[in-house]
């Protein structure tokens, strides 16, 4: 962490952030714009806006500045982990609803990879992103079930080639609005929505967007099969137990895909369910993984306990 350092800057027409990142290296440009969004830089006393154009001879005043080395996950041991595999090589938890997988910032400290780091230090620096800590994947804050997390760089290498490779099997459980007869495959090109302030996924071929704004956008192709597995009814709204399989990662794959099908999770408000009164997050586990064990090579599946709502 840099602080209360001053900078006597001697460049002129640079960007202050572009100046900044000459004089202090071990940071990056992200970290400097996010410090001088926080009034944490400021330009003789005063705090500029980041795009601001120096002159030379201004003196710059770090207060506060993050580094590279700083961007690491903290280990908070109060968060609670529900650990369904653990090795040498691997670890895999069943993370509950409502907490997100990795923090978004390194002062974040109530997700999942908090709680791992804590516990299992190791994992810290794994991987190419740092908030991640060796998580292989993510899921949604809102999705409860199976996070796979890998213990050293070469178990990580080894399952993020099969990641990519799309030959790691996952398959969740979502419980959807209706009666789900039969089961079948949905294959689209999903898009974010692009006039949106949050993510959600849109078809690519089948919207509402001009063709200006489809050609900024970038299909990701998603394919998900399905098939019901049991049937209940609550208030005399009938339900169907989805198991759900993909080998793609789309983002909000499955409930989109499902909602664009006419299959809605139950309580995916974003996706057009229905709200559920009193209940926290919506009816997706992530419920196994099925691949290659990093070290021998042998096929692995691992599974966790079905949810509360899925037990009928």
């Amino acid at each position: 962490m840099i602080e209360n350092t001053i900078i006597t800057n001697t460049e002129s027409g640079v960007r202050l952030d572009a100046a900044l990142l000459s004089h202090c290296r071990t940071s990056s440009r992200a970290f400097i714009r996010e410090a001088i969004a926080r009034g944490d830089i400021l330009l003789n006393g005063r705090t500029v806006p980041k795009g601001i154009k120096l002159k030379g001879g201004e003196r710059i005043t770090v207060v506060r500045l993050m580094e590279s080395a700083d961007n690491l996950v903290k280990p908070n041991a109060s968060i609670r982990l529900r650990t369904v595999f653990e090795d040498d090589a691997l670890l895999a938890f069943d993370k509950p609803c409502a907490m997100p997988v990795q923090p978004l910032s390194c002062d974040e400290t109530g997700t999942l990879m908090n709680g791992v780091v804590a516990r299992y230090p190791e994992c810290t620096p794994l991987g190419d992103r740092p908030l991640m800590a060796g998580a292989l994947h993510r899921i949604d804050a809102d999705t409860s079930g199976l996070v796979l997390v890998a213990r050293s760089a070469e178990s990580f290498e080894n399952l993020r080639a099969q990641f990519s490779a799309q030959t790691v099997r996952k398959t969740y459980l979502a419980l959807v609005e209706g009666a789900v007869a039969i089961g079948g495959t949905l294959e689209n090109d999903l898009i974010h929505a692009p006039s949106l302030p949050f993510c959600r996924m849109i078809d690519y071929r089948n919207n509402r967007l001009c063709e200006s704004e489809k050609a900024k956008t970038r299909p990701l192709h998603a394919v998900t099969q399905f098939k019901p597995i049991a049937r209940t009814c609550v208030e005399n709204e009938e339900r169907t137990l989805l198991e759900v399989t993909i080998y793609t990662g789309v983002t909000h794959q499955i409930r989109a895909q499902l909602a664009m099908a006419g299959m809605h999770i139950i309580n995916d408000r974003l996706y057009g369910a229905f709200a559920i009164e009193n209940q926290t997050g919506h009816c997706l586990h992530a419920y196994s993984a099925g691949f290659n064990h990093p070290i021998t090579g042998e096929e692995t599946v691992i599974q966790t306990e079905y949810p509360p709502w899925a037990k009928f």
